[in-house]
């Protein structure tokens, strides 16, 4: 099966091809166009045409187009969780949830087009303002450049295009290389919703490649990007005076204080833990965990963690299966060792067979082993205790990193201590890190980014502020 690009409105080929191959079992899947830079330009041609006509649609269109995706998303969930599954390796009931967030998020992007607006600003507030009515519109910027990662092929593409023609913006994605399949499945979705040609374009390939297109561009107005921190760095320093929203990951941490009902809470720490093989940029990673109940807190994660099943995407039952490839699970196999080698207990796992990488947890490593201070974003988590909470709020933000945390503790004055001490873009009481709904706003401090996701909050970065001014006779 060959894959074409999508460019204003049509598949278009290319001169060469790339295969996709299912992470789990080595299949073939498909042969991928790789665009040209020709191939790219084009894409940004097609779009820049479409800018205009998208700025002057109407809200309401804008909003039935979004609402009509999520719609035919909805009528075809299974199709749509089988791509996600075997291009990424995901496990179907992971992918299912996807889905139904894909679902969502379009249409919270649906819903925010009708409520894009401005205010009136009292210009008599200030001396020689006197005589005016004066009020802000909220405009599109143009084309914008989305850059996706593979570990929400779907999700995440929607948290970029969505807001971006929700506000009346024309856009060119650049999905992941080994998830492209869900990226032109939403594009054809949106073909049969109405969008106008060449207002969502889609081109695969080589990621630097595209990429560099994209960012050195001047019809670009805007670049958003979720992936590693060196990429993140790179499109900053190269994009010039474009607008950029840059969601770089993590090394999340989570504090459980004592007196937390262990028990009750250990399901939602496992899942936050190896929920998609730890390949999340808010998976748990760091534990720390007050000493008075750090055996039972160890014990019971272990049991837990023993509960889940690893497998085929496809099973029904599979919690875990393979990494997206096998340099991920070689990396992190080294950085497991590294940690041991440096004093770290192995308390679970650390093998592999091809490309699953069983959970593994580390207990006592070390601050500045590469398993604690990078991100590992693989199914590996280390658990170390603290004595008094203040050190455990110490050791979190002890991190390049600032994506979200989770704190556990049933201490009112804690929780508010955590709130406001903790450096990251968002604090979960009595949660996990991993906790993210599509309308919420999301993103890191520090190496872990800028800008804010979450449609509303897009939005806003996705729309120029314009000043109106009266001069009343």
């Amino acid at each position: 099966m060959k894959k074409l690009l999508w460019i204003n409105g049509e598949f278009v080929g290319t001169e060469k091809y790339l295969p996709l191959y299912n992470p789990f079992n080595g299949e073939k899947i498909a042969e991928v166009a790789a665009a040209s830079d020709g191939d790219v330009l084009r894409a940004i041609d097609a779009a820049e045409s479409a800018a205009k006509t998208m700025a002057e649609m109407e809200a309401f269109k804008r909003a039935d187009i979004l609402q009509g995706v999520a719609d035919l998303i909805k009528e075809e969930r299974e199709e749509c969780a089988r791509i996600i599954a075997e291009e990424s390796s995901k496990p179907l009931r992971a992918a299912r949830g996807e889905v139904d967030r894909t679902i969502m998020t379009y249409s919270f992007a649906a819903q925010e087009a009708r409520r894009i607006h401005g205010e009136t600003v009292p210009l008599d507030a200030a001396p020689g303002g006197e005589g005016r009515i004066a009020y802000t519109v909220k405009e599109p910027l143009g084309v914008i450049a989305a850059i996706t990662p593979f570990n929400f092929p779907m999700n995440l593409v929607a948290h970029k295009v969505g807001p971006a023609l929700a506000a009346g913006n024309s856009v060119v994605l650049k999905p992941a290389s080994q998830t492209p399949l869900s990226a032109y499945k939403i594009a054809s979705y949106f073909h049969r919703a109405g969008l106008p040609a060449g207002a969502l374009n889609v081109v695969t390939g080589s990621g630097k490649s595209v990429g560099d297109v994209l960012i050195k561009d001047d019809r670009v107005k805007k670049v958003t990007f979720t992936g590693s921190p060196e990429v993140g760095k790179y499109i900053r320093e190269n994009a010039g005076l474009k607008k950029v929203t840059l969601e770089l990951g993590s090394n999340s941490a989570l504090i459980v204080d004592e007196g937390t009902d262990l028990a009750k809470v250990m399901p939602r720490i496992v899942t936050g833990s190896f929920s998609n093989q730890g390949q999340v940029c808010i998976s748990i990673q760091r534990i720390f965990v007050h000493e008075s109940i750090s055996e039972e807190f160890t014990a019971l994660f272990i049991e837990e963690s023993k509960k889940l099943k690893v497998g085929n995407p496809l099973d029904e039952e599979t919690d875990i299966s393979a990494m997206i490839t096998s340099n991920d699970v070689t990396r992190a196999k080294s950085w497991i060792q590294a940690a041991i080698e440096n004093g770290a207990e192995l308390a679970l796992g650390g093998d592999s067979d091809q490309q699953v990488l069983y959970p593994t947890i580390l207990l006592n490593a070390k601050e500045t082993d590469k398993i604690s201070c990078e991100e590992v974003f693989a199914p590996v988590v280390h658990i170390n205790t603290f004595r008094e909470f203040d050190e455990a709020i110490a050791k979190v933000n002890d991190s390049q990193f600032g994506l979200q945390a989770g704190v556990y503790t049933k201490d009112l004055n804690k929780a508010f201590k955590a709130t406001k001490s903790l450096h990251v873009g968002g604090v979960m009481i009595n949660d996990i890190p991993t906790f993210r709904v599509d309308h919420m706003p999301y993103g890191g401090v520090k190496m872990s980014g800028t800008g804010r996701e979450g449609i509303k909050y897009a939005i806003e970065e996705m729309t120029e502020l314009k000043l109106v001014s009266f001069k009343l006779d």
